[in-house]
């Protein structure tokens, strides 16, 4: 669903988060407009703690995203080998094929039952992902020129997705201690939350009508610091920001490898979304723009 996040925070921003001009300094992946689930790299993080009084407080940590279950529990990860092997499709022991298990997703209808590699970090490991705007792809199906009828291979677009008046928010995650039984590694994993598409959503992800658990400020702090009890849990993993929140753009379709990833590209025979109220699309032209006046 929502595999490609950015964290982009600047010396303003971050004094909101922790209020310590001086820390900014130290923390040079906060630079990345566009970070890559399949990459398996590190994301940033917050985490509760509580500071030296006993207050709640929170952490800023490196964590990699991509959960990492407990090696005990399937599909029985003991090595990095077997991570590497398991994330990605391949052939199993009786040689078929098998969809990788990459885990950077965790879908919040699922995350508390009983046997779900997820349900214990959801009730005692909380964590937000920081996002700057996050990606997805609308699937588009055009139509056939001969028949008229819609061809069966998507035409997919690219949209940069964020919310009003926000330069950065937070979305909800899950957190896992994970360790390599043959080096010792031990390394923190990371799942973001998706919950149900709103209308926004919905319909720029159409293929799967999901989006990412982003919460508000109010609801990322009663996420990290609230009584962790299962209807709290499910009923915040499950919270659906309004769409009116919400501002999108479309990209180039290859922004992922451009100098500039976040410039706006206008499609001109692309549809509007559907929205009530009308299209939120901050990069659509309008007035002597559709005249091709800019």
């Amino acid at each position: 669903m929502c595999y490609y996040n950015g964290q982009k925070v600047t010396t303003d921003e971050f004094i909101r988060l922790k209020r310590l001009e001086k820390m900014v300094a130290r923390y040079p992946f906060l630079n990345r407009d566009v970070i890559s689930g399949f990459d398996f790299g590190n994301t940033a993080v917050l985490v509760p703690s509580k500071d030296g009084g006993g207050n709640d407080d929170f952490a800023l940590k490196e964590m990699e995203w991509g959960f990492i279950p407990d090696p005990m529990v399937w599909p029985f990860w003991e090595t990095r080998d077997q991570v590497n092997q398991g994330r990605v499709p391949h052939k199993d022991h009786y040689g078929k094929f098998v969809d990788g298990l990459n885990f950077l997703n965790a879908i919040s209808e699922e995350v508390l039952k009983k046997g779900k590699v997820y349900r214990q970090a959801a009730l005692t490991r909380p964590c937000l992902f920081l996002s700057s705007g996050y990606y997805e792809w609308r699937h588009i199906f055009p139509l056939n020129k001969r028949t008229k009828e819609p061809r069966k291979i998507a035409e997919k677009y690219p949209y940069r997705i964020f919310l009003a008046d926000r330069e950065y928010f937070f979305i909800a995650g899950i957190w896992q201690e994970w360790m390599d039984a043959e080096t010792g590694e031990v390394v923190e994993t990371c799942s973001m939350l998706t919950t149900a598409g709103n209308e926004v959503a919905s319909e720029i992800h159409n293929s799967k009508k999901r989006q990412p658990t982003v919460l508000t400020d109010d609801l990322a702090y009663e996420w990290l610091f609230g009584e962790r009890t299962e209807k709290m849990v499910q009923e915040i993993a499950s919270f659906q920001i309004p769409y009116e929140q919400m501002r999108y753009y479309t990209l180039k379709k290859d922004f992922l490898n451009s100098f500039d990833p976040l410039k706006p590209h206008y499609y001109p025979d692309l549809p509007a979304l559907n929205v009530p109220g009308g299209d939120l699309n901050t990069a659509a032209p309008t007035g002597d723009q559709q005249l091709g006046l800019f």
